[in-house]
């Protein structure tokens, strides 16, 4: 389709006198031979530079004390259903009935969260044969010291608790049930220092690697919940402000539904017929969830608010609204267009939508 004056960036062009050639919008295959010709490499390497932690020290809710909060956790994505795709992801477990080639192909993502702003600041993929454990080792580089990193059970080893604990940051995991904590050391506020073992060393011939257990149960819930952390002075993290802040990891679900939900629709279906394309798809979605939440916190900073006080979905509308007009702006306009997208995002009616609160599980 022809255009009688380049929409976008290149109308700002052509007003400046720098664009003088014809524009038509580019059709959907040539969309698709641009995108191959790009690859995934560059994405991936986007990803990797601008997408890290972005809480402030003044940012509400995205500090334990001296802790920044963060979570780490897995998921699948849904991809197009191509032999391409399934050969390189492959598809679930078949179901219980027998049926072969059951649901669409799938590609695993496991990444962390800042917890109070829900900033994606790494995220490994692989196929479903890769496991979260796997794949979490290619994050744990990020972490940082004066992090808090929370994580669920199905992550617990010890050789992924040494590693997570050689970054630097501390750690706040639930373990299973059924692991033998022995309490070495019982302490004021009822949390126990213990030791954990390797599975291979079945008889504990090699000395344990020290940790911090806290139990503790939830009204309404079945069964004794079981922490265990790095930070082994009560003093400086209580058995129960732990056993609260645990719920944080919560926040690495909402993330996943303002990802899959609001930015991909009801039922996202990655639409990539090829593997790197599918791997291309996913960090441009990881891209512009991180800008939207990089906005998002800014407005916080300046209405002096939690960040998760303020809409996604809000914030996402405005963004869709605003982000084909800038593009015609002059650079002096765009400071102002920016704040305007603030403000907009930060005004909530009486009736707005409220962040739902985390319960453990």
């Amino acid at each position: 389709m022809s255009c009688t004056g380049p929409p976008g960036a290149a109308a700002t062009l052509q007003g400046a006198r720098r664009w003088r050639a014809s524009w038509a919008v580019p059709s959907t295959a040539a969309i698709w031979k641009a995108r191959s010709r790009l690859g995934v490499a560059p994405l991936r390497q986007l990803f990797a530079r601008v997408c890290r932690p972005v809480a402030a020290p003044g940012t509400q809710g995205a500090f334990y004390h001296h802790w920044r909060l963060t979570a780490i956790d897995g998921t699948t994505f849904d991809l197009a259903d191509t032999k391409a795709n399934v050969e390189a992801f492959g598809r679930p477990p078949r179901s219980g009935r027998g049926e072969q080639n059951v649901g669409y192909p799938q590609i695993r993502m496991v990444g962390l969260v800042e917890c109070g702003t829900h900033a994606v600041f790494d995220a490994a993929m692989g196929g479903l044969r890769t496991g979260e454990q796997t794949l979490a080792r290619t994050v744990l580089s990020s972490l940082r010291t004066g992090m808090l990193l929370l994580a669920d059970r199905g992550f617990y080893s010890v050789d992924l608790w040494c590693k997570a604990a050689a970054t630097g940051a501390d750690l706040l995991w639930r373990v299973r049930k059924d692991l033998v904590l022995p309490v070495v050391e019982q302490l004021s506020d009822g949390s126990y220092l213990t030791e954990i073992f390797d599975r291979s060393d079945i008889h504990h011939t090699r000395r344990g690697v020290p940790v911090r257990a806290v139990e503790y149960t939830i009204a309404g819930h079945e069964g004794v919940y079981r922490l265990i952390t790095t930070i082994l002075d009560p003093d400086k993290a209580p058995a129960a402000e732990l056993a609260e802040l645990y719920a944080q990891r919560y926040e690495f679900e909402s993330t996943l539904d303002e990802i899959k939900t609001h930015l991909g629709g009801s039922h996202l279906v990655l639409r990539s017929q090829h593997p790197d394309g599918a791997e291309q798809e996913l960090y441009g979605f990881l891209l512009v969830h991180h800008a939207i939440r990089h906005l998002m916190h800014l407005a916080a900073l300046q209405a002096d608010r939690d960040p998760d006080r303020i809409s996604f979905t809000r914030s996402l509308r405005v963004v869709r609204r605003q982000v084909t007009d800038q593009a015609t702006f002059p650079p002096g306009r765009l400071t102002r267009a920016v704040k305007a997208t603030h403000a907009a995002s930060c005004h909530r009616d009486a009736a707005g939508p409220t962040p739902a609160s985390s319960n453990a599980k």
